[in-house]
């Protein structure tokens, strides 16, 4: 008897006669109207970490403080809880401050699991990414000059480029991969690969400077190319296993030196889980607006969910054949912000010999964004992880699908969810319960 059905008391694979189930997953070439009458995005009220902070900004009760270096940016860092840790650098041109960004001047990224921000060098604005637990990805812009009551803008024109194949079909973020010239331009425009877990290191980071250890296993980080006519062939001489960025630009003006592969790891994956969770809620919502949820409405909903489980649960990830090291203290400061079970483990422990995470499950799970779900979605994801975890597969490809996931595995993260997620089904503390 395996380990995961030990520890349930001999749960087993219920089979149903007769019963089929068609592995769709989501339909990740087609796209939600934003203004369809189940959504109203960009109409809607919304309540994500920056719209508190702006109610509590004209309210009074805070101030932003502005530094020497880097103006707002430290106070907002500060007030919001993103460490500083977290910053990553682009190079490439793929921002609406396009002009001000370049190989010499890049673009500084921070963020925790509920908010991005983007600070450019001369820049006009800083560029502000909110997790609405309902409406998904809200963006904003805030003016960098110093005001006696600075304020967010809500900003719906950066749909141009944040809604499209590469979020799922809805307002999202992404970090994506290009071949960047000299100067930072993308030499194939629209040409961009978002890359997350999934990704091979080869096709990752191009426009992106990457700091840490990466062995042999080789990325497109710190790279440009210089031939024109073959802009494919970057000159990736010295731009690997770098501690230090050196003499590639001015650090002066940016808060931290380094640009961290294991915090680039963790905003690849938690891109897509976001966008995951927003796309299938916003399926299941357009499906109930229409006021009895058909067969094909429900069999859309389990497409997601399949889709949502397989990436949450690391099925799809790609193997490290070497291990990764970072060079800041991220690797160190996100573990810290658990919540851990009674044996002190936690989703957001790093791996990073063979996989990214000890135990692989999205810590995305803790998220406001998840318990906002339609309760038809959330409902399923937990029935779809039970069966996982424990064992209980469809059939020989739904068990191959999961075939990364170890029995000591599901137990490990069977055990921390339950200790830790709060409004778990009845189901979870019994140990009972079938496909």
């Amino acid at each position: 008897m395996s380990a995961r059905k030990a520890i349930w008391g001999g749960l087993s694979v219920l089979a149903i006669a007769g019963m089929t189930h068609l592995l769709t997953g989501m339909d990740e070439r087609s796209w939600v109207p934003p203004d369809d009458p189940a959504i109203q995005y960009g109409d809607a009220p919304v309540d994500d970490a920056i719209a508190r902070l702006g109610r509590q900004m004209e309210a009074g009760k805070v101030k932003l403080d502005y530094a020497p270096v880097g103006g707002y940016l430290p106070s907002l860092l500060k007030v919001l809880e993103i460490n500083v840790d977290s910053q990553v650098l682009v190079f490439s041109k793929t921002s609406f401050q396009n002009p001000k960004i370049a190989p010499w001047t890049p673009r500084a990224l921070y963020f925790n699991d509920k908010v991005a921000i983007g600070s450019v060098q001369n820049g006009d604005v800083l560029e502000v990414a909110a997790l609405d637990p309902k409406q998904g990805v809200t963006f904003y812009s805030f003016d960098v000059k110093r005001r006696a009551k600075p304020t967010f803008d809500q900003r719906t024109d950066c749909l141009q480029c944040h809604q499209g194949l590469v979020t799922l079909g809805i307002p999202g973020i992404m970090v994506t991969s290009v071949y960047p010239s000299g100067d930072g331009t993308p030499a194939f425009r629209g040409a961009a690969q978002a890359t997350d877990h999934r990704t091979p290191f080869a096709d990752r980071w191009g426009g992106w400077y990457v700091t840490g250890i990466n062995g042999a296993d080789r990325h497109m980080g710190n790279a440009v190319a210089h031939d024109s006519v073959h802009p494919r062939n970057l000159e990736q001489a010295g731009t690997q296993n770098l501690l230090t960025l050196g003499r590639r630009f001015d650090s002066t003006n940016y808060l931290a030196k380094t640009s961290d592969i294991v915090a680039l790891m963790t905003l690849e994956h938690q891109t897509r889980m976001t966008n995951l969770m927003t796309r299938a809620g916003w399926d299941a919502r357009v499906e109930l607006y229409k006021g009895v949820l058909s067969p094909e409405g429900s069999a859309k909903i389990d497409g997601d969910v399949d889709t949502l489980v397989q990436y949450m649960l690391f099925a799809d990830e790609l193997k490290l054949y070497e291990p990764v090291q970072g060079v800041s203290t991220f690797t160190k400061t996100f573990p810290l912000r658990g919540p851990r079970d009674q044996q002190g483990r936690s989703l957001r422990d790093f791996d990073l010999q063979t996989r990214m995470f000890k135990y692989p499950c999205s810590y995305m799970i803790y998220s406001e964004a998840f318990d906002a779900m339609p309760t038809v979605v959330r409902d399923r994801v937990y029935r779809r992880l039970f069966n996982v975890l424990n064992g209980q597969f469809r059939d020989d490809d739904d068990k191959k699908a999961f075939a990364k996931l170890s029995d000591g595995d599901g137990r490990a993260v069977l055990e921390i969810l339950l200790d830790t997620k709060p409004g778990l089904p009845a189901y979870w503390k019994a140990g009972t319960g079938g496909l």
